[in-house]
């Protein structure tokens, strides 16, 4: 996926690229906490140097461990005129040498040679940023900015499979979403697992087949089941959930995503290509909401809601018995928010 690149201030004067785009250029630095992204930003460019030239030397600096005068050894020509890529990892740590030296060497790159500069975050090297960023050496910027919406997580695998000519289902793109929430590499590990293992297009089967029992996926079931009115089945695949090792809290955390999403479409107008924009959700995300707040009225959504807030807390260390709480909440959301307790 590529990575949504920062605005630019009135201080970056100097192209912000996604991974996918990056080029050689004399100085590179990549910007942002995303490191799955980064790490593949800087292989990427690695692999387009060795095409234009196999006899590319490749060296590495930690700019937070920097010893002086290393860059400049580095940079300089060598006997046989090899063209070099210097990575430079962890810059938002480096050292004051690092610093001086990094400075004087935008005002006058070495020949053949390509500076890839790693910073993740922090204010640590700002000096060295701004002046990047206003033009020194012909720079660009890769922006790996961290990976946090829905919206993202779907951008990013659909285009693992694109990018792989293979075909991935709405259905099985959010599978693969609501399995891997909270980490990019296992996300990025999973698709890359479905594509060398299966053949032909890949739905919420066959990710389910695969990851079925992560605990994302089980609370999402079990929320689908829920909002649908299924009550018996919502119970069924609750029990099978905490049988097989699933915490409450993940579970109420499903039903709070697909909640906040049905509260957000509700009675708003236009195309789900306009309002996924707007609301930071992909278009199917916005189809399924609103085919799912259909059933619901706006007063049982607003006390299913104030509900799961309940519940949370219950499930939180706030009540006695986490599990009948999950289980009095699947009742009411399966009632549409009107309780029959």
């Amino acid at each position: 996926m590529p990575a949504r690149p920062a605005a630019r201030s009135a201080k970056t004067a100097i192209p912000q690229l996604s991974w996918d785009a990056v080029r050689p250029a004399a100085v590179v630095l990549i910007s942002g906490p995303e490191s799955l992204l980064a790490d593949r930003a800087l292989r990427l460019l690695r692999d387009v140097l060795r095409a234009e030239d196999p006899s590319l030397e490749v060296s590495d600096i930690d700019a937070g461990a920097y010893a002086p005068g290393e860059l400049l050894t580095l940079a300089s020509p060598s006997l046989f005129g090899e063209p070099r890529l210097i990575r430079v990892s962890n810059v938002e740590k480096c050292t004051d040498a690092f610093l001086d030296e990094a400075l004087a060497y935008l005002a006058a790159p070495a020949d053949e040679t390509y500076l890839a500069l790693r910073h993740s975050s922090g204010t640590r090297g700002k000096k060295l940023l701004d002046t990047i960023r206003g033009g020194a050496a012909g720079a660009i910027e890769i922006v790996c900015a961290a990976v946090k919406r829905d919206s993202d997580r779907v951008d990013f695998v659909t285009a693992e499979f694109r990018a792989a000519q293979r075909r991935i289902t709405p259905g099985g793109v959010r599978a693969l979403v609501g399995a891997f929430t909270d980490d990019l590499g296992e996300l990025a590990a999973a698709c890359q697992q479905l594509l060398v293992d299966t053949d032909g297009d890949i739905d919420e089967k066959v990710v389910a087949k695969y990851y079925g029992g992560r605990v994302e996926t089980t609370a999402f079931a079990v929320a689908d089941a829920a909002i649908d009115g299924r009550h018996g089945e919502a119970l069924r695949l609750l029990r099978h959930a905490l049988a097989s090792g699933a915490d409450p809290v993940p579970v109420v955390a499903a039903f709070a995503m697909k909640l906040r999403s049905m509260a957000r479409v509700s009675g708003v107008r236009g195309s789900s290509g306009e309002l996924a924009g707007k609301l930071g959700m992909a278009p199917w995300q916005v189809d399924r909401a609103r085919r799912d707040v259909q059933a619901w009225s706006d007063e049982g959504l607003g006390r299913a809601i104030r509900f799961l807030a309940e519940t949370d807390a219950q499930v939180k260390g706030g009540g006695r018995d986490p599990v009948y709480a999950l289980e009095r909440m699947i009742e009411v959301i399966a009632a549409r928010g009107e309780p029959r307790y």
